[in-house]
């Protein structure tokens, strides 16, 4: 797999994985099949980024967990595995193609139970949630132009105790890149307003992570 990391080459990311990210078959096979699809499987987690969030969700006690962009179940598996007993986590998606091919591994992995999947856009999905305080953990990772739209939803619903993870945020180095024209790709534009904003935002505390793509951690500012 082509490392997403920067600054890695292929031989350290190896070394990195098979030192700290702990690849289960179940994983390993699920990565497979996603990078026989072709360009599209780009759209995969790392699996260092997988273990990360895993080991983040058993950190945090999560008993509900909301993902926003499935695909092909990597994320969610690497949730899921990390809930306290009786958690839950529901993934928003508007493919079910892509989150059908996920569907026996989270069986296979004994997880499938704990995984709940609406097909539907997220933001009808989110919006239609109670407004209570509720989630504890949260994984953005689906389209950038509506990444502020889900941000605010889930903001207003997140537990004292709750952390917000954002995918993508460094946009392959482009989002510092000055030769990158945004006004030629609105993805680019949208992480780049979406990373402005969250800084600029007193109601959250925020870290950006150069893991994979580049993960930011937000939380609840302190009182």
């Amino acid at each position: 797999m082509t490392p997403k990391g920067f600054g890695l080459n292929a031989v350290t990311h190896e070394y990195l994985v098979a030192h700290g990210a702990g690849i289960d078959p179940v994983t390993q096979e699920l990565i497979d099949v996603t990078v026989e699809l072709g360009g599209v499987s780009g759209m995969q987690i790392a699996p260092e980024q997988a273990a990360f969030m895993t080991m983040l969700t058993g950190l945090l006690d999560v008993r509900f967990a909301v993902e926003v962009g499935t695909f092909t179940g990597l994320s969610a598996l690497s949730i899921a595995r990390g809930l306290a007993p009786g958690g839950r986590l529901l993934c928003c998606d508007v493919s079910e193609e892509w989150v059908s091919i996920g569907r026996p591994f989270w069986e296979r992995a004994g997880v499938a139970d704990k995984i709940e999947v609406i097909i539907a856009p997220a933001t009808e999905t989110l919006a239609a949630l109670p407004d209570d305080p509720t989630i504890d953990l949260a994984f953005i990772d689906a389209d950038k132009e509506s990444y502020l739209i889900y941000y605010e939803e889930i903001l207003r619903r997140l537990s004292p105790r709750g952390v917000i993870l954002v995918d993508n945020v460094l946009w392959g180095g482009r989002v510092v890149d000055p030769d990158a024209d945004s006004d030629q790709d609105s993805s680019l534009a949208a992480i780049r307003a979406f990373n402005d904003a969250v800084v600029a935002d007193p109601r959250t505390a925020q870290v950006m992570l150069p893991v994979a793509d580049g993960l930011t951690l937000i939380t609840r500012a302190p009182d």
